[in-house]
């Protein structure tokens, strides 16, 4: 997390966050809704990393998003270390709709875990694609019941729809820490003013 000076009377924190998950799950149509408010229908595999940043008000603060979303094929996963360290926040992704997907995003969890470095990682676990619920294989309780047991954060969203899209982030916002810099205080010695001087004056 780093902060610089206020913005408008608010501070401002930022902070890089990192998104993990198979190919395919959305990881790019969330941040590009979350970001653009955009979704496409038919949207592009994503090669090594994509960089995006999304700047919200939380409270009387201002967080900046720094947003890594990552490649989900298999030849690329050797370079998601270097992506996911010194990142403060993280969301794994997986299809509500494939349940293979859910399992290794259950894998990244444990990845990310031992290998972050960021004992305070924030890590959410996001469903996407809720709005075809009709074509489900990850049962809501089962996921909701592993980010209980593994004390994570978890939300159903869709990229489509911009369900909870906003949400996420915001809720990963009011968890990560915003700590201000300590105000030193300043002595100021006072300055006395400087005592009257009489003048004689001289008798004719």
């Amino acid at each position: 997390m780093a902060t610089s000076p206020e913005v408008n009377g608010a501070q401002l924190f930022k902070y890089k966050i990192v998104l993990l998950g198979e190919t395919a799950v959305g990881k790019s149509s969330i941040v590009q809704r979350y970001v653009r408010d955009q979704f496409l229908e038919h949207q592009e595999s994503t090669i090594g990393a994509a960089f995006m940043s999304q700047t919200i008000k939380i409270d009387s603060d201002i967080v900046k998003f720094d947003i890594w979303d990552t490649a989900g094929q298999e030849r690329y996963h050797s370079l998601t270390p270097m992506y996911y360290r010194g990142a403060k926040a993280a969301v794994v992704i997986y299809d509500i709709t494939n349940r293979v997907s859910f399992a290794r995003a259950k894998n990244w969890i444990t990845e990310l875990k031992q290998n972050s470095g960021n004992p305070d990682l924030v890590i959410a676990l996001a469903g996407n694609k809720c709005d075809l619920s009709m074509n489900r294989e990850v049962p809501k309780e089962l996921a909701e019941e592993y980010a209980k047991e593994t004390g994570i954060l978890f939300m159903e969203v869709s990229a489509k729809t911009k369900e909870n899209i906003d949400l996420i982030f915001e809720t990963i916002a009011r968890r990560l820490p915003r700590i201000r810099a300590p105000v030193v205080p300043v002595n100021i010695t006072p300055i006395e003013a400087p005592k009257p001087t009489s003048e004689k004056k001289c008798c004719k």
